[in-house]
């Protein structure tokens, strides 16, 4: 079980909410990974053509909402989402999203971390949606959150783990938080890598979203990520610049010897035939 802030879950998967081709396919994806945390953004529920009848199906499944602050490219904005959204969905958990360019979606660092104090001080669980930066990491986490969630690169472009080497120097640097992997994820494969290194969930959007058909596709992810985290606590091989046999090996087996005395006979014989 996943203790997550106190609440307990079988999942790591944590699953977006946008670009599904329809509501009942959103709710197949999530029932099929057996996903119990979904991240929803307020401003854009707000304006979605089913409206009302698409918060039904998603308060009818078993699992617990994670709210965000899509969309947003100021402090003010994000601490008003904030606020709207914990009355809506009666959580005070909240994905803080600050947008500081618009080109690839990078997370504004210095708004995140006064929104951050911000929100934390009006009594959020804030989980900090950042780039792989140790420095961003440390400040945030001196401010009191609980959570990082760290980028494996831009926000739906299927890129994967572009910096490994930033996101090992988190996780060794913070063992004790809860460290999510949030976007970029494009493969199962990537998933879990990144459970493989330690990390306690991955939350996606696009991969599942705009697959081909997404509900195979969430399965598949929710299979890498339990996968993942199975072998990294099970304790993963390291890797070595040389071969190993996997079977002991001791003495000469006998089926060689007898090889051996085959092969001289033969030779003997040989020799037999070509003497004067």
């Amino acid at each position: 079980m996943w203790n997550l802030l106190g609440k307990k879950f079988k999942s790591r998967f944590l699953l977006g909410t946008s670009g599904y081709p329809s509501p009942e396919v959103l709710k197949k994806s999530i029932l099929d990974s057996e996903v119990e945390i979904i991240t929803m953004s307020l401003r854009r529920s707000g304006a979605m053509e089913e409206g009302a009848a698409f918060w039904e199906i998603l308060k009818e499944l078993p699992v617990h909402f994670l709210p965000n602050t899509a969309g947003c490219h100021s402090i003010k904005e994000a601490v008003t989402t904030a606020h709207m959204a914990r009355e809506v969905f009666n959580t005070n958990w909240i994905k803080l999203e600050i947008i500081g360019d618009d080109y690839n979606l990078q997370p504004d660092p210095f708004a995140l971390v006064e929104g951050t104090k911000i929100l934390l001080e009006d009594g959020f669980e804030v989980f900090p949606y950042m780039t792989d930066d140790l420095v961003l990491a440390e400040k945030l986490v001196d401010l009191g959150v609980r959570i990082l969630m760290p980028w494996a690169s831009p926000i739906g472009s299927g890129k994967g783990l572009i910096n490994e080497y930033a996101l090992k120097t988190l996780r060794n640097r913070f063992p004790e938080l809860n460290l999510i992997i949030d976007a970029g994820i494009g493969k199962p494969s990537e998933a879990a890598r990144a459970m493989e290194m330690g990390y306690d969930g991955v939350l996606l959007n696009t991969a599942v979203s705009q697959a081909l058909i997404p509900n195979l596709m969430a399965k598949a992810f929710s299979d890498a990520i339990m996968g993942g985290r199975k072998g990294f606590e099970a304790g993963l091989m390291e890797e070595r610049d040389f071969a190993s046999p996997s079977t002991p090996v001791v003495g000469t087996p006998f089926w060689h010897q007898e090889k051996k005395i085959e092969t001289n006979l033969n030779c003997e014989k040989k020799n037999d035939l070509f003497t004067p």
